[in-house]
């Protein structure tokens, strides 16, 4: 699907979709419950659809009892089966390692640049904890065979949080106790929700520093749940009102504990003011100076970030590109190539990407690489271009924010 965004003004209040990772967290743990959840607000992004169809194979049974409410019947335990969790490494990894510690037979793959996304970690660490691995040289499908047996461990989180967390939602279920210690941990504030829905749905974890203590043979316990709205989405709208765009982004939990809520923070350091309104957060941006920002807890916060530096005059700086490879796209290189079409010259450098900011950007054909967040990206700077952009595999959105086009059309409407 092409779509073609032309400069445009937008006027309005836009809602946030929900929080998919949030999403995920709460349903997999009202899944391990033996009985019943309510969990709100869960969207209907690609990543929580497939979620939801592969624990329905494992058993678990939801249904819809109200406009965006989830009735979850949990199992407390999942029997063998063949799950396919589409592009969701979330979910991916936060399910291999639960069902690792279950008792019966399990092959976990994918579709798309999730097939390409290297699952290296597992290949490391299941083995040594007593479970039987196969897998295609790292890469999905990934066969496995539990349960995992409990005991000392020291993992690597620098390539990403996901493992840990998944970690952390599994090894509750084993016989006996165990501690793990994470060494290089990346984007701390995911492990942080993650231990606040387990705590939510009666498991205990105790932290110390980078070591982690968990009890064995722990039970979820039932818990309603309202999923937040989600940071990642929001910072698209968050940057284009900063540009300019004369909009309200509501949905937000100012107390979250996403790492995308940092956003905020860029916006300040970058010399925006940000206003509170009864419906939402407006930020004004006329005064905006380019700026310095380390993003290697918040990596998804990249692409509205190289949109916000390419029309703010001067060389912003972002750090954390090594966090951006195994991404739906490698999306160091896709931004520096999009945003190049765009006449915006971006430099990659050791960790670093600098962004050489315009008053004004070129207009043309790019393309998302399948990447939802670069579709999005890319649709908020075509506002602004001097000519059309036509944005290829603009269905690429669906994936996390399935009413992005539709809510763009609004605020355009909004504004006649």
């Amino acid at each position: 699907m092409i779509k073609e965004i032309n400069q445009d003004k937008l006027h309005g209040i836009v809602c946030v979709p929900a929080s998919k990772s949030d999403a995920q967290r709460a349903l997999i743990a009202a899944s391990l419950c033996k009985g019943e959840s309510i969990i709100r607000n869960c969207g209907s992004s690609s990543d929580v659809l497939h979620l939801i169809a592969a624990l329905k194979k494992l058993g678990v049974e939801i249904i819809d009892i109200a406009p965006n409410e989830l009735l979850v019947k949990g199992t407390g335990a999942f029997t063998s089966g063949e799950l396919n969790f589409g592009e969701s490494g979330l979910s991916t990894r936060l399910m291999t390692s639960i069902c690792a510690t279950q008792k019966g037979a399990f092959t976990i793959t994918g579709e798309g640049s999730l097939l390409k996304r290297p699952m290296t970690f597992f290949e490391t660490t299941l083995p040594e904890m007593g479970v039987t691995y196969h897998s295609n040289n790292g890469f999905l499908p990934i066969q496995l065979e539990g349960p995992i047996v409990s005991g000392n461990y020291t993992f690597d989180g620098s390539m990403s949080s996901q493992y840990i967390s998944g970690m952390l939602m599994a090894l509750p279920l084993v016989n006996g106790e165990s501690r793990i210690t994470v060494e290089n941990l990346a984007s701390g504030p995911y492990v942080e929700m993650t231990l606040r829905t387990l705590f939510d749905f009666g498991i205990e974890i105790l932290r110390q520093d980078n070591q982690f203590i968990i009890g064995g043979n722990q039970h979820y316990l039932s818990n309603n749940q309202t999923v937040e709205g989600d940071w990642s989405a929001a910072s698209y709208w968050l940057i284009a009102s900063a540009l300019g765009q004369e909009i309200c982004v509501d949905g937000l939990s100012l107390n979250s504990l996403q790492a995308d809520r940092h956003i905020i923070d860029l916006l300040e350091l970058a010399n925006c003011s940000l206003e509170y309104h009864e419906h939402g957060i407006q930020v004004i941006g006329d005064k905006r100076t380019a700026f310095e920002f380390d993003a290697t807890d918040c990596p998804d916060l990249f692409p509205a970030l190289v949109t916000f530096a390419s029309l703010t005059k001067g060389v912003s700086r972002i750090k954390g590109i090594g966090r951006l490879v195994a991404k739906e796209s490698n999306r160091a290189l896709s931004l520096q190539t999009e945003f190049g079409k765009l006449g915006v010259e971006i430099r990659l450098e050791d960790d670093y990407m600098f962004i050489h900011g315009k008053s004004t950007i070129n207009g043309g054909v790019v393309d998302s690489h399948n990447d939802h967040r670069i579709a999005m990206c890319l649709a908020i700077a075509g506002l602004f271009a001097q000519a059309p952009v036509q944005i290829q595999s603009a269905e690429a959105v669906e994936k996390s924010y399935p009413a992005f086009w539709n809510d763009l059309e609004s605020l355009k409407k909004n504004s006649i």
